[in-house]
């Protein structure tokens, strides 16, 4: 498995979420990190950006 270039921590900010949103979304997912400056595994970052962007998507059809 690869590794995404990104953190935590950069992914919350991307998607203009709290940082602990992310890190709920990680232990919802089962997936392992130490802080918010971890880089994900690529599959990992993949599944919590799709996750935020279809809670985005349905935020903006309600």
């Amino acid at each position: 498995m690869g590794f995404a270039d990104l953190s935590i921590q950069e992914i919350a900010e991307d998607f203009n979420v709290d940082v602990d949103e992310v890190l709920r979304l990680c232990d919802q997912f089962g997936i392992s990190y130490k802080h918010s400056k971890t880089r994900l595994a690529l599959e990992d970052a993949k599944a919590i950006m799709s996750h935020l962007l279809a809670q985005d998507k349905k935020s903006h059809s309600d």
